[in-house]
């Protein structure tokens, strides 16, 4: 069996997987405004990459499958610029609990929700809760990028993290989807940086829309980007998730 994707297998394979207990991943994004020179799709187009990466380094005592991409998310402060679809909270919970549950009736009982969209980290943190009590099976969730943050800190030259529409996520475009970028408007690609890790932390903040903050609609420094450097990011990310998964048994305890 070449392909790992679940919409490209039959349902009589996808049950022999299930009885084999493979892992799906379900990967979850965002359709919003990437500034001036990338599509709307990047976050659905790079998780979807990354979890077909990973797939195939997990190889046969692991197998897994990728699930068709949830292309919508949590996207509020990008509306502004256009271009952008959003979900509610409830909506989303009650989307991504629908999903699951299909995944669970198909026979599977490992899921692994994967993230590649810095808005959906808060709600997905709790969402896991609630489905993993819901669906009475534990439901592990990572975002991509998290899962390679020293290496990615290494490969980038303008900044030590993936922001939006920046160099790491050019770059990765660069590599997954050349055709999409548009490298004319790579000189208006830059904005003022920010730090992911320590924009979600409980601090004193209040909601405040992308345009606000970033009239560019760009967190970081696209125009050092290069395709040698999205490879290497991607394949970074893919190798240290599927590491993780060989590692442990993110199932076997208490929800992430």
């Amino acid at each position: 069996m070449d392909s790992i994707e679940w919409n490209c297998l039959t349902a009589e394979i996808l049950q022999s997987l299930a009885e084999r207990d493979a892992v799906v991943l379900l990967p979850v994004a965002s359709t919003e405004q990437h500034g001036p020179h990338l599509p709307t799709g990047v976050d659905d187009f790079l998780v979807s990459d990354v979890c077909r990466r990973t797939a195939r380094l997990l190889g046969a005592n692991l197998p897994a499958v990728v699930a068709p991409t949830v292309w919508c998310g949590l996207a509020d402060h990008h509306l502004a610029f256009g271009g952008t679809f959003t979900l509610s909270l409830p909506t989303y919970h009650a989307l991504l609990r629908d999903l699951c549950r299909s995944i669970q009736g198909a026979g599977f009982r490992k899921i692994v929700i994967v993230n590649g969209h810095g808005g959906n980290i808060q709600g997905l943190a709790a969402i896991a809760v609630e489905l993993t009590h819901e669906l009475a099976v534990p439901i592990a969730t990572t975002t991509y990028f998290m899962e390679a943050a020293d290496e990615i800190a290494r490969i980038l030259e303008d900044q030590d993290c993936v922001m939006h529409a920046c160099e790491a996520e050019t770059s990765m475009m660069m590599a997954a989807k050349a055709n999409l970028v548009q490298a004319s408007r790579l000189p208006d690609a830059h904005g003022t940086a920010f730090a992911m890790a320590a924009s979600l932390l409980p601090t004193l903040k209040r909601f405040t829309t992308f345009d606000q903050l970033r009239p560019s609609g760009v967190a970081g420094d696209a125009r050092r980007a290069t395709a040698a450097k999205g490879e290497a990011l991607l394949a970074a990310c893919a190798r240290n998730f599927a590491r993780r998964l060989q590692a442990g048994d993110p199932w076997g305890g208490e929800a992430a």
